[in-house]
């Protein structure tokens, strides 16, 4: 099955600070910690994208809503941070799901001068942007991001929670959707 036995149990409730797609009370909520710079965490956001999209067409949009939280593994990816960063700040002008498209999309390229060609690209402010960059200005929210995975047994990104519950089976487009399922039951 899709669970084990010992089950990993989401330590920080789904909440409107998240960054979501869809709606907060859905039948089924998906959290991903991730990194802009793993390439897995990148793939399992492109399986999640197909799996909102066949859901939403068989059982409705509000079946389905799917957080982000980040979880940049500065150890391994040394831009990751400052992805996420860049990320938020795409956020606090109404960009972060375009910002976080285009940081998967190219992911080898994660330079703080591609950062800031992303934000051109999105129309941000630039100055803006950069200001916020340059202040660490969501520095914490991204700890807060990395505690609250770590709190849930997070040790690696990605990793997914079905409504609260860890799953850790292979991330396939039909193991994920069974699980989805199965967590509506």
């Amino acid at each position: 099955m899709s669970f084990e036995s010992d089950r990993s149990l989401l330590f920080v409730p789904p909440s409107t600070q998240d960054r979501i797609k869809g709606v907060l009370n859905a039948i089924v909520v998906l959290v991903m910690y991730g990194d802009y710079q793993s390439q897995e965490s990148a793939n399992v956001d492109r399986l999640i994208k197909v799996i909102g999209r066949q859901l939403s067409v068989s059982l409705g949009e509000n079946y389905l809503c799917f957080i982000f939280r980040h979880f940049p593994q500065i150890q391994i990816h040394p831009h990751a941070q400052r992805a996420a960063q860049a990320a938020e700040a795409a956020a606090a002008q109404g960009q972060f799901w375009q910002m976080h498209e285009m940081l998967f999309i190219y992911q080898q390229e994660l330079g703080n001068g591609y950062l800031v060609e992303y934000a051109n690209r999105l129309g941000l402010d630039i100055s803006q942007f950069l200001q916020d960059l340059s202040r660490g200005r969501y520095v914490n929210r991204i700890n807060a991001d990395i505690e609250g995975g770590l709190r849930s047994g997070v040790e690696a990104a990605p990793a997914l929670f079905i409504n609260g519950i860890r799953y850790l089976d292979r991330w396939t487009v039909k193991q994920i959707m069974a699980a989805i399922v199965a967590a509506n039951d």
